[in-house]
């Protein structure tokens, strides 16, 4: 796991597409209440609370209480995992796709 001890991976974090949606939702705002971020969506409230659940167990939600509402923003530093993870890999194909463009390039001369 990371630094901040998470419960839960990233990758697992963002494996499911409606995961993927809060994200981006929460990405868009600032902070969401529950209410509003279940509005997006075809599932009733406990659904969408386990799927937050999972991406706060992964660090990348925030909650608090206002009152009886609690209100969810992101916390985009996990997402810096993948990131690197991604990077790596477009530099390994950037490189191979180089060679084999120099390789196709010597065979044609």
């Amino acid at each position: 796991m990371s630094e901040n001890n998470q419960l839960r991976d990233a990758f697992d974090a963002i494996a499911d597409p409606t995961r993927r949606q809060l994200i981006r939702l929460l990405a868009e705002a600032e902070e969401i209440p529950l209410h509003e971020l279940t509005a997006q969506f075809q599932m009733g409230r406990t659904a969408v609370s386990k799927h937050l659940t999972i991406l706060k167990e992964a660090g990348m939600v925030l909650d608090r209480k206002v009152g009886r509402e609690t209100r969810f923003r992101l916390n985009a530093s996990p997402l810096r995992e993948i990131q690197d993870w991604v990077a790596f890999y477009s530099k390994f194909w950037s490189a191979n796709m180089l060679r084999l463009n120099q390789l196709l390039e010597e065979e044609e001369e």
